[in-house]
């Protein structure tokens, strides 16, 4: 007897534990497939990001003022004040050259007569003007002497009037002298007319 109840024990629970597995397997077929893992890890769609000029109302946007560049402005300044120096000095030496007056001398002298002297006083203003201008005094004598004589007479006159004019205040050093005799005349003459024309100092600007 004993025998038979242990029997029908064990048949109960078997066909316990039969009965549980079948109704596990039963649950575990009829559960949702779960997403794979690259499914889950992808991005989800991201909205664009609003631009900068979202909400502002362009037609009130104004554009930038560039602003001059201060150092080439200056440049530009000192450039242009460079060459309105430059035209005045160009004036200047062109209203030198064009206002120096010749100085004549008598037959076989170097003195300075009353004309020539108001001569080189209208020169001496012209040259003091021009702060910047050099002058050659040129002496010129006639055809008549010998050729040292006529150079050492030229050398004279030349002399004479560099003198004169550093007496009115123009400085020595913008001052220079040449002597070319009768090398350089005039008039190629050969007549007191001309010989009056040759006996002569030039100022030239350099």
């Amino acid at each position: 007897m004993k025998k038979q109840v242990v029997a029908l024990v064990a048949l109960a629970g078997f066909l316990t534990f039969a009965g549980g597995c079948a109704k596990q397997e039963t649950v575990k077929k009829e559960e949702p497939i779960a997403p794979s893992a690259t499914a889950a890890k992808a991005p989800a769609p991201q909205a664009p990001a609003p631009s900068a000029n979202a909400g502002q109302d362009n037609s009130r946007v104004k554009p930038e003022t560039v602003q001059p560049d201060a150092a080439a402005a200056g440049q530009a300044a000192k450039a242009d004040q460079a060459a309105k120096a430059a035209a005045g000095d160009a004036a200047q030496a062109a209203e030198l050259k064009a206002g120096l007056e010749k100085v004549y001398f008598d037959f076989d002298s170097a003195s300075l007569s009353k004309e020539a002297r108001v001569r080189l006083g209208k020169d001496a203003e012209l040259i003091r003007k021009d702060s910047g201008a050099k002058v050659q005094i040129q002496g010129n004598c006639d055809e008549r002497g010998s050729d040292d004589y006529n150079l050492a007479l030229g050398e004279k006159r030349a002399q004479a009037a560099k003198k004169y004019l550093t007496s009115l205040g123009v400085p020595a050093d913008r001052l220079s002298v040449i002597s070319y005799g009768k090398e350089k005349p005039a008039d190629a003459g050969h007549d007191e007319a001309a010989w009056a024309k040759n006996r002569r100092d030039e100022l030239v600007v350099r």
